[in-house]
């Protein structure tokens, strides 16, 4: 037990992609977690298969981005096409190159492509770069069953699955990871507010060697067959013939269990023959939802466990990644003693508006799937037929083309609201679905470039704060350096001599958070640079009484 009394600092419910994410942000930390998970391994009912260009890049942060290419079942190099077509054996309607810019050719916009892989391929991954640091244990077949929350720390009891035998763990916080239907997220008497239950959906995992060669639409990573008998899409989930089909929007009086698996893939595709075998299938129901509160005293909420939405688009996950590193790194500052009263109290401030923003998107891609897009005589031969598939691919084009192209929405969140960022005056860049703009308007993504030695400007960024000088020599940073010194925060002065940065970042200084977001901005620092960092970090306002890891910086 540490000196605090905590047998760990962090407990973390849920060993799925958030969870796994948070234990990895932390750990790498020096952190010292446990992750808790009721079932036996990892990838139950994946439905995420786009690990996006954001979160790939926090992959490449942790050290992880090429063994994810490396495990996938999927080639790296596998086109990122989106089909759509009446059916697997009918005409192709409309085609989206590069979707969700999975090509891995090098762009300066990022550090990293997206990359089309089975979640549960993902979760691997990530459970054993987590069981891997020092500190960090991922215990399965393990419940919480309670906890208590004193305000001075958090006590649970953990219940082993098998045996039932419980045991008590004492931790500084507690993170609840733990899904769409969150034991933690009830226990802190949180409530998910929106619409709920739009319609019914089938997933369905099936093995069909022979469908690759079935077709003559090209390699893809989703097809989307538009008809009026079955409206679905599939895609492949490796390169030995398992797949996903997805049947959108059944019927409300249709009970999916009712529905032959193997009649639906064959209907939806048009191969009456093929040869099916049914490896899962998991029902589910499309929400807009998003708690009322994200956490209560020592206790928070990440992931599903705060926020559903369809997932049209592949934000879910993602987004659930994206508060693991942003809640993270706030516990890993408070708990070393950089960070202030208010720092964990801009997670919610922070997340929520991204949720909110992310799931609209979701929700408007979800108003244009086969159902919406079907028109009576699509698949008749003849002119009628041509020039009513025509219309519908000009619709498709139109309509769909942002749920493909969402660089806006994954790298274009920002945080210029927060209380933590320092505003600088500046307008803000225009906030736009497909489109984004490199800014360092405070809040901002850092903007990304690759360097001319082949390294990516965000390999040079410390584990803590940077200040990136984008000119001159860095002798001014001086008394930020010295401040940073003075409070215990860890922070890195990076010199890239890069002249294109001046005019990426709109100043000669920009102070970039641990999340690689911009805190402050300016061509020459504050007169008081230990009120700067006091704002960045929550309020912090004396030295850390605890000692910070060197490798932070």
């Amino acid at each position: 037990m540490s000196k605090s009394g905590n047998d760990i600092d962090v407990l973390i419910a849920g060993a799925g992609p958030v969870g796994l994410a948070a234990a990895i942000e932390l750990g790498q930390r020096g952190v010292r977690c446990l992750v808790v998970e009721r079932n036996d391994r990892v990838g139950y009912s994946p439905r995420a298969k786009t690990t996006n260009v954001r979160t790939r890049e926090h992959l490449r942060r942790w050290g992880i981005a090429d063994k994810l290419r490396e495990a996938s079942p999927i080639p790296p190099d596998y086109p990122s096409n989106v089909v759509f077509a009446t059916r697997m054996n009918g005409p192709e309607l409309a085609r989206f190159a590069n979707a969700l810019n999975g090509s891995r050719a090098r762009n300066d916009l990022y550090s990293e492509e997206a990359q089309w892989v089975p979640q549960y391929v993902l979760e691997e991954v990530l459970r054993q770069h987590a069981s891997s640091l020092p500190g960090v244990t991922v215990a399965f077949n393990t419940e919480l069953a309670s906890f208590a929350d004193d305000g001075r720390g958090v006590v649970s009891q953990l219940k082993d699955v098998a045996s039932g035998a419980v045991r008590e763990v004492a931790s500084a916080y507690l993170i609840g990871a733990d899904g769409a239907r969150s034991a933690v997220r009830q226990a802190i008497g949180a409530k998910m507010q929106g619409e709920g239950a739009f319609s019914k959906n089938y997933n369905i995992i099936f093995r069909a060697p022979a469908l690759a060669t079935r077709h003559g639409h090209g390699p893809a990573i989703m097809y989307w067959m538009v008809n009026e008998e079955v409206p679905s899409l599939l895609g492949p989930m490796d390169s030995e013939g398992l797949w996903f089909f997805m049947a959108t929007k059944l019927p409300n009086d249709v009970d999916p269990a009712s529905v032959d698996p193997v009649e639906l893939i064959r209907a939806g595709t048009g191969l009456a023959d093929l040869e099916i075998e049914i490896v899962g299938l998991d029902p589910w129901v499309a929400h807009r939802l998003v708690a009322d509160r994200y956490e209560k005293g020592r206790v928070f909420l990440a992931g599903d466990a705060c926020h559903l939405h369809p997932p049209f688009g592949g934000f879910g996950m993602n987004m659930g990644i994206g508060d693991a590193v942003d809640l993270g790194w706030k516990l890993a500052a408070v708990l070393q003693g950089w960070g202030g009263p208010e720092l964990l109290a801009s997670y919610a401030s922070e997340r929520r508006k991204v949720h909110e923003r992310t799931i609209a998107e979701a929700v408007i891609n979800y108003g244009a799937v086969g159902n919406q897009l079907v028109r009576p005589g699509l698949e008749q031969p003849g002119p009628l037929g041509e020039a009513t598939r025509r219309e519908v691919g000009e619709i498709i084009e139109a309509t769909k083309l942002r749920e493909f192209r969402t660089l806006g929405i994954v790298l274009g969140s920002r945080y210029e609201d927060s209380p933590i960022i320092v505003p600088d005056g500046s307008e803000p860049p225009v906030e736009h679905f497909m489109l984004y703009v490199p800014s360092a308007h405070p809040g901002c993504l850092a903007p990304h470039l690759w360097l001319a030695d082949g390294s990516s400007l965000y390999d040079h960024f410390g584990l803590g704060f940077t200040l990136l000088a984008t000119s001159g020599d860095g002798a001014d940073a001086a008394p930020l350096t010295a401040a940073a010194a003075r409070l215990g925060l860890p922070l890195k002065l990076l010199l890239p001599g890069d002249q294109r940065l001046p005019a990426r970042y709109g100043a000669r200084l920009a102070l970039i958070r641990p999340d690689q977001h911009v805190a402050w901005r300016g061509d020459a620092l504050p007169a008081d640079c230990e009120a700067l960092l006091a704002q960045v970090t929550g309020g912090t306002t004396k030295a850390a009484t605890a000692r910070v890891p060197a490798t932070a910086a």
